[in-house]
């Protein structure tokens, strides 16, 4: 019997897209919670879904281990878990009620049981942790340990509980502040992975292993479609040292070829990936890896330590090229500044990628040809493209709220579905989708080879953007969201200290 038996909702084998792009991650947010359980002298276990088999490997976990309480613990880091998945929240559910059904206290946290703790409880959920969760999870973890009852809970910061009297039916306690500190947390518990099973997936699929860490809580910037239930717009930097030491660790524990920083935005400040840099070096832990940042951040000081400090890619949120959408979104970037971050992320050996995002309110069939022209003169290395998704919590999301329909989430991540009235339906940014992922790998072959060798695919993909402006016509909402008259831009955040 153990006390704790820590596991997240999210199976790959649901989510068919990320079943075809096969790059499993360990639940990192997951394992932090385990470690500072362990560190307080709890015996916990993992149940990794990720990689399992489905619900009854869960249940067989419960049976084995027998545990006193379950936390179905999302990976808050894992930017899939911020976009609230439905198959998510159903399996999440279920190991609920499978859990509570055998007996255990079952608490949960993440994103969308931040945002609707209601729908758990309805599953047998006790207690949702609300917003960072790490410190919550321990004291409650001493409170039920101890005997204590709900009434005392209600002093701990940051719970959530079924309360029919409270508005909404859900009681609350006081917010808990988010760690200023993140080095305080003891590093990841990755001895709890069944590191080979991620090593063979990887390897199968791609010919390398990929691990995840992160350096940063929050991020600081406006973006108004971007959910925050975790920081909100708080940020808290771990030391360069803290980072490097956990990077050497794990390259002696797992031995992966390739690390993903799953930050929101990597590199806040400059002077940091300079330090980081030196420490990486010092410990001789350089592990080739990926980042997500912002054109605005790409400056040169920064882009020579990340090439120092071992980067090999880039994933930019360059969003649009209109700067009239970029402006709605409270974006805080310039559309003259992606290329020029483009060619010195380039010019330093490291793929530029860029996140595109269509369907704003507002956006026109010129927006859209300005965003495409733009990856045509750009030419990053990938590009990751959706459409505008309404998470609950954001300004955007209040936008649209009365436009949504019975489907308020996506099934799986690649739906693409447009869930309010955008400027054009669904079948077409499918279409675009399809067509600009064919444009840009062309694009990148004509570098390579004769114009005339790829005549017929060059007439083909011609056709596909001709058939995009028929459905512009055929594709246009009745009535589509408008762009309402921008509120004045939130000042930039103030980047100077390690933590806001």
């Amino acid at each position: 019997m153990i006390d704790v038996l820590l596991a997240h909702g999210f199976f790959l084998a649901n989510d068919p897209k990320q079943v075809a792009k096969m790059r499993p991650y360990p639940p990192l947010g997951t394992l932090y919670a385990a470690a500072g359980l362990r560190r307080r002298g709890y015996r916990v276990a993992l149940f990794d879904a990720m990689l399992a088999g489905g619900i009854d490997d869960f249940e067989a976990a419960v049976a084995a281990h027998r545990p006193r309480i379950v936390a179905l613990y999302e990976d808050c880091f894992h930017f899939l878990n911020k976009m609230c998945l439905t198959h998510v929240r159903q399996a999440t559910c279920r190991m609920s009620e499978l859990a509570r059904g055998a007996g255990a206290t079952v608490v949960a946290a993440g994103a969308d049981v931040s945002d609707q703790p209601a729908v758990y409880f309805d599953h047998g959920v006790a207690y949702a942790l609300l917003g960072e969760a790490d410190h919550s999870l321990v004291e409650l973890v001493d409170h039920l340990t101890n005997g204590g009852d709900g009434a005392g809970a209600a002093a701990i910061p940051g719970l959530a509980w079924r309360e029919p009297q409270a508005p909404g039916g859900v009681g609350r306690s006081a917010p808990r502040l988010p760690e200023r500190r993140p080095d305080a947390f003891p590093f990841p518990a990755w001895d709890l992975v069944d590191a080979d099973a991620y090593r063979r997936a990887w390897h199968r699929a791609h010919g390398y292993f990929s691990l995840n860490m992160v350096t940063t809580r929050g991020c600081p910037f406006h973006c108004n479609w971007c959910a925050k239930p975790i920081w909100g717009q708080r940020y808290a930097m771990r030391s360069p040292a803290a980072v490097a030491e956990e990077m050497a660790w794990i390259k002696e524990l797992h031995r992966p070829d390739h690390l993903w920083f799953a930050d929101d935005i990597f590199g806040l400040q400059p002077k940091w990936v300079e330090a980081f840099a030196r420490e990486v070096t010092a410990r001789r832990a350089e592990i080739p890896f990926m980042i997500q940042s912002r054109v605005d951040l790409m400056t040169p000081r920064a882009v020579r330590a990340l090439a120092r400090a071992g980067c090999v890619e880039v994933w930019l949120g360059v969003e649009s090229g209109s700067q009239k959408i970029l402006d709605a979104m409270h974006k805080g970037t310039r559309v003259e500044a992606i290329p020029p971050a483009r060619e010195r992320l380039g010019a330093a050996g490291i793929r530029a990628c860029f996140f595109l995002q269509f369907g704003y309110p507002g956006e026109t069939y010129d927006d859209v040809m300005a965003t495409v022209e733009l990856v045509r003169r750009c030419l990053p290395d990938d590009v990751g493209i959706s459409v505008s998704y309404p998470l609950p919590g954001t300004k955007f999301h209040a936008m649209v709220r009365e436009e949504l329909g019975e489907k308020d989430h996506w099934r799986e991540s690649s739906d693409l579905a447009m869930m309010f009235q955008g400027t054009f339906k669904t079948p077409f940014y499918r279409h675009l989708h399809r067509t600009l992922h064919r444009d840009l790998e062309l694009h990148h072959r004509l570098r390579r080879r004769p114009r005339g060798e790829l005549r017929d695919e060059l007439a083909a993909v011609e056709e596909a953007w001709r058939e995009l402006e028929r459905r512009a016509a055929s594709c246009r909402s009745d009535a589509p969201t408008t762009l309402r008259r921008a509120r004045p831009a939130p000042a930039a955040p103030d980047l100077r200290r390690a933590w806001n």
